[in-house]
């Protein structure tokens, strides 16, 4: 598994996201209020933008998730499972934060 930097973590504000792209992958990383991380695909399945990254961020019965700013689908940044239908699912990635505080997502 090759690891990707994607940013410094304090460019990473709690309950945002930023896009990137790994290995011409479109990915979407967010840190969490509780700080954790996770990298989902970047890509609506709903509507085929690439804009899950300016999701709203929050929590569904302690389930981490996002909301796609396009149609509202809410999908569990855990999992990458949509909430609202389940036929539909966004890919999940690999993400972690070195001891130098940068935060790397790769690809399976």
């Amino acid at each position: 598994m090759t690891w990707q930097r994607i940013c410094e973590l304090d460019l990473l504000l709690p309950e945002y996201g930023v896009p990137a792209l790994v290995h011409d992958q479109p990915v979407a990383v967010f840190r969490t209020r509780d700080d954790e991380l996770y990298a989902v695909g970047n890509v609506d399945p709903f509507c085929g933008a690439g804009v899950i990254s300016r999701g709203i961020v929050g929590d569904r019965g302690g389930e981490p998730t996002v909301a796609s700013p396009m149609l509202k689908q809410v999908f569990s940044l855990r999992t990458g499972q949509c909430l609202d239908d389940p036929a539909a699912q966004l890919p999940i990635y690999p993400v972690r934060r070195r001891a130098d505080d940068v935060v790397e997502v790769a690809l399976p």
